[in-house]
């Protein structure tokens, strides 16, 4: 199998480091390719912009996701997304490591994904959700958080964490096809000790070493739905 982690955090020396790290030596010694996109260390650029295009179909009004179909097919598309985007279509499974900021993703990977998972491959028209683009990959969020567990949840102070996490389970990941697993969360990591932390890396590598044999979270499917996309009775 062919495994892309992209990493987001501002910290070479985190936890969320230490899960990259941990999952890089769990999947390379069970024998799969693994590549890390380390995207704070590689400075990427997470503003959408005009830039993007070295050539663009229509320069005096910019609508990125057209431009992006286009700038693929002329090859005009700039040379850091299509570095990532060769790395998105290479893997087999596509891991988002990250820390929750502000009930989310921080925003350096919310750049990577706006900029890489471009219109006309990964989605587009009626490509999306078991059509899309990326359909028979699978995906992986594995995030760390400063709550504690019994904070998430129904009824609980903030809700449940997969409420939380639905733009980029479903609105990201599941869009653009990518068979999606459920999410691999380390609780409150700033504040445990570090014999928690290595509970929490060895649950990961357990985790990692099963990973073939998960069932993934269930989505909408096309044909579910009709021509004009209302649901079937």
């Amino acid at each position: 199998m062919k495994v892309l982690i992209v990493h987001a955090h501002p910290e070479p020396q985190s936890f969320t480091a230490a899960l990259r790290d941990q999952g890089v030596s769990t999947l390379q010694g069970l024998g799969h390719e693994v590549q890390v996109s380390d995207l704070y260390a590689m400075q990427w650029n997470p503003v959408a912009s005009a830039a993007d295009f070295s050539t663009r179909e229509h320069p005096e009004y910019l609508v990125y996701a057209l431009e992006q179909r286009l700038g693929v097919k002329k090859q005009s598309i700039a040379a850091d997304i299509q570095s990532e985007l060769d790395k998105v279509l290479w893997a087999d499974l596509l891991i988002l490591n990250f820390p929750i900021f502000w009930f989310s993703m921080p925003a350096m990977l919310k750049g990577w994904v706006d900029r890489v998972l471009v219109s006309g491959v990964c989605y587009g028209g009626k490509r999306f959700y078991d059509q899309g683009g990326l359909a028979g990959k699978r995906a992986l969020v594995t995030v760390t958080l400063g709550g504690r567990e019994h904070m998430f949840g129904e009824g609980a102070i903030h809700g449940p964490l997969e409420a939380m996490l639905r733009p980029i389970l479903r609105g990201t990941l599941a869009y653009v096809g990518y068979t999606v697993l459920a999410p691999f969360v380390a609780w409150h990591v700033p504040y445990i000790s570090d014999e928690a932390r290595r509970d929490f890396l060895l649950g990961y590598e357990q985790r990692l070493q099963g990973l073939l044999d998960e069932q993934p979270l269930v989505f909408p499917t096309l044909a579910q739905f009709d021509e004009a996309l209302y649901p079937l009775s």
